[in-house]
């Protein structure tokens, strides 16, 4: 009877070490719970059973847990829980510079202090202005690009 139990305690070590590797990572509650099954193990072999069925339990759970890292941190295993789906998207297709011009116009959206929302050739972008507050509903030129933004000055 005393053999099952270390063999049991053997197997759920090695069951929580492996959820540890894969489902579980960096939580460390697979990983305690592990060396409680481990060390009840073999306690239990070296108490009911002797010396060396304790150490030959050492053993067999040294080699049982290097064959389950192995085998949890090959490639293979990881791409059975990863994401295969990619991101094609962008946060803005095409840099404003690309599309718009120095000199083009447009209206704003948001009142500009310094940055709101612009509408420029039926697109809106967001924008900057060189400094001065713009009320919504004011027709602006752009001056230049910074990042992902417009620069634009009050036209008049």
């Amino acid at each position: 009877m005393d053999l099952f139990y270390i063999v049991l305690l053997v197997l759920l070590g090695l069951l929580f070490l492996v959820a540890e590797l894969v489902l579980l990572p960096g939580v460390s509650v697979g990983a305690v719970l592990a060396m409680a099954s481990y060390g009840g193990a073999i306690y239990l072999a070296f108490r009911n059973l002797g010396t060396v069925p304790g150490i030959l339990v050492i053993v067999v759970i040294l080699l049982l847990s290097l064959v389950a890292v192995v085998v949890s941190l090959r490639a293979k295993t990881w791409q059975r829980f990863s994401l295969k789906q990619e991101i094609q998207s962008s946060s803005m297709p095409v840099m404003p510079s690309e599309e718009l011009r120095i000199g083009d116009r447009g209206t704003t959206l948001s009142r500009l202090s310094p940055m709101g929302k612009v509408e420029i050739g039926g697109r809106v972008y967001e924008a900057k202005s060189t400094g001065t507050y713009v009320d919504p509903n004011r027709e602006v030129e752009v001056v230049g690009f910074e990042n992902f933004s417009v620069v634009v000055k009050t036209v008049g």
